[in-house]
């Protein structure tokens, strides 16, 4: 097996809104992070604003962990939506959670504005995240690796729980026109997980998951991965690299969307990297084992 190497993130840490976005929308917070048509209106806003062919949705990492039942502090326009108070102790109740309603809540809106900005003919790019992304608006990150150590086959069975869902938003969103799917888990990165637990989630969770998801993507659909989640199915050998030939160099974020319908999926770079150039004029797609 070869080893996972980790991936440096300097963006996911990013939060709020520049000023000049607020003062152009003239938006009210935190209930703009809550409609879909303040949602619409604040994407197209940060697409000009950054200068970029696609707009992105949500604007935060808390949208399923809400959905689930989780508490959310909705922040305001210098700091966006954020867990509020862990709502699970105990194994038993993470796997009691109620499946995602996806007809009503702000995870419902969101898929609204998904609709509308693709009407209106924009790229659009949703943030699904990955399970640990989601267990930390849960549970106390203590328990979650506790419940790894301690019960791995539970963890297993909340991890199942977690794929279903992720599959389920992924079929939503593509219901709802989306074309870019934008995957990433830091919080479940080699850094936190440390190499023995990477590749055990690499294995039970994240490759099965893309598997599923490979299955169920129309050919206008493509998924961005996070290069941490890209170098851990590469890590344990459970993808490799194919280049496509762009025939001239190129923003990153332009090739992901010229490849739609060549590749499922790609990853070498994150897509908030909104500058990145190829500058070899070659993409490099992620194809599963």
């Amino acid at each position: 097996m070869s080893k996972i190497i980790d991936f440096q993130c300097t963006y996911d840490n990013s939060v709020g809104m520049s000023k000049e976005i607020v003062e152009k929308t003239n938006l009210k917070f935190p209930q703009a992070y809550k409609n879909w048509d303040s949602m619409a209106q604040l994407a197209i806003a940060i697409k000009e604003h950054d200068d970029v062919n696609f707009c992105e949705l949500p604007f935060c990492h808390t949208l399923e962990g809400e959905a689930l039942g989780g508490s959310i502090n909705y922040g305001d326009e210098n700091i966006g939506p954020r867990a509020k108070d862990y709502i699970c102790t105990t194994a038993e109740e993470m796997l009691g959670l109620p499946e995602i309603d996806y007809s009503k809540g702000r995870i419902a809106e969101v898929l609204k504005a998904c609709r509308y900005l693709e009407e209106e003919g924009e790229n659009v790019v949703l943030y699904i995240s990955g399970p640990f992304t989601i267990m930390n608006v849960l549970m106390d990150p203590r328990h979650i690796f506790k419940l790894f150590r301690k019960n791995p086959e539970t963890m297993k069975a909340i991890l199942d729980k977690f794929r279903k869902e992720i599959l389920r938003f992924v079929e939503e969103a593509q219901k709802a026109g989306v074309n870019m799917i934008s995957y990433g888990d830091s919080t479940g990165g080699l850094n936190i997980l440390g190499p023995k637990l990477s590749e055990a989630v690499a294995e039970m969770f994240t490759y099965p998951l893309f598997k599923s998801i490979e299955e169920k993507l129309c050919d206008e659909t493509i998924v961005l991965l996070c290069p941490k989640t890209t170098f851990a199915l590469l890590g344990t050998d459970k993808a490799q690299w194919e280049d496509i030939n762009l025939g001239t160099p190129m923003k990153y974020s332009e090739a992901c969307i010229k490849v739609i319908g060549q590749a499922k999926f790609v990853g070498q770079m994150c897509i908030k990297n909104k500058g990145y150039q190829l500058k070899n004029g070659i993409i490099k797609t992620i194809k599963l084992a």
